[in-house]
């Protein structure tokens, strides 16, 4: 059965919840921003998809100066490829004949196709698949203190960089990191130490790709760098308010949800749990913040239940039946929680668009 979705015209509290709601003038907003900022910088800019995963605003973040996006997986690339994207970097170690097919067939489809490697193996796999069709762009994941995926050492990224360069099918496209935040010193000294083994080489480095929301507007200090990659931005969240990326009134998006018991003077319920607003904490206390109650503490999530702690709440204290809005602590995993997304200005529906790229495992 197709569940009724809500219809521009409508006022926010009318809908049913629990329900994402993205501010159109934030959302403007938070994308201006940022282009701008790099504009200013001489940076390019590449937007992640995953905070989104919707077509039409990737379109608004190219309309407003990005070069491009970046996404995480071959079917969101396949799913913004479908709705006419072109430069897309796939930033994740693709392994395994099944995903290397697709990604044949997406590199023949469209011309700007990207990804990243981090090991021989990665490389080596890439190559088989690609040695007798048109060749793929791929460049080296360097760990530069950010712990996650990516060659531990310049040296070693020279060394990936030459094997690709040796590789049949494959182009090398330059280096690429997903760093802590505020470690832009380290970054540069990572890249320009890359970037002169590989000129002693007599290889060309044409894409050096930082990334990440927390740190953005200190993206210039990576002097080296010729593009920043962030999604979160788009949206914001308390995560990215606490690290000082941005404020609380810079949060696009809200979780409508609606009180549905007060079983004690201290403690209301929400229509909200896990599959509404995640179980991520991120170094937070509590599961998101109730705009109208700041005071109140969303201390505990079951599957379709929100548990808020109201004993510091002075005053007036929300009723049953009252809806009231709610800013995650982590927006790109609630956008994976819902089909839609509902958009407003000034409490009036505008649109709803399907997240088109939910829900896709590979």
């Amino acid at each position: 059965m197709e569940l009724p979705r809500p219809k521009p015209g409508q006022s926010i509290s009318e809908l049913s919840t629990p329900l994402p709601l993205i501010d159109e003038q934030k959302l403007a907003a938070n994308i201006a921003r940022v282009q701008t900022y790099m504009d200013s910088h001489g940076l390019a800019f590449r937007p992640h998809i995953k905070t989104h995963k919707i077509p039409e605003i990737a379109a608004e973040q190219v309309k407003a100066g990005a070069k491009g996006i970046n996404c995480q997986k071959i079917t969101e690339a396949e799913i913004f490829a479908d709705h006419g994207f072109e430069d897309l970097l796939i930033t994740f170690n693709i392994l395994g004949s099944e995903k290397h097919k697709r990604l044949v067939d997406l590199n023949a489809r469209i011309s700007g196709l990207k990804v990243v490697a981090d090991s021989e193996t990665t490389v080596r796999g890439l190559s088989c698949a690609f040695s007798q069709t048109h060749p793929l762009t791929v460049l080296v994941e360097c760990d530069t203190g950010g712990g996650r995926c990516g060659v531990q050492s310049p040296e070693a990224a020279v060394a990936l960089a030459e094997t690709i360069v040796a590789a049949p099918g494959l182009t090398f496209g330059g280096i690429l990191t997903y760093p802590k935040a505020d470690t832009e010193e380290a970054v540069e000294a990572f890249f320009a130490t890359t970037i002169a083994g590989l000129a002693a080489r007599g290889i060309a480095c044409p894409i050096v790709s930082n990334g990440g929301t927390p740190s953005l507007f200190s993206a210039h200090k990576v002097t080296s760098a010729t593009e920043h990659r962030a999604g979160t931005y788009v949206y914001n969240d308390r995560a990215m308010a606490r690290s000082g990326h941005c404020s609380l009134d810079d949060c696009a998006m809200h979780i409508l949800a609606t009180v549905v018991s007060r079983p004690t003077k201290d403690r209301a319920i929400l229509d909200s749990g896990s599959k509404a607003l995640t179980s991520d904490l991120l170094g937070l206390s509590n599961y998101g913040m109730i705009v109208e109650y700041p005071d109140a503490m969303i201390c505990g999530l079951s599957e379709e239940h929100g548990t808020v702690d109201l004993s510091k709440v002075e005053g007036r204290r929300p009723e049953i039946g009252e809806k009231v809005r709610i800013i995650p602590n982590h927006t790109c995993v609630v956008s994976n929680l819902f089909d839609v997304m509902t958009f407003h200005r000034d409490g009036i529906v505008t649109r709803v668009e399907d997240v088109a790229a939910r829900g896709l495992v590979w």
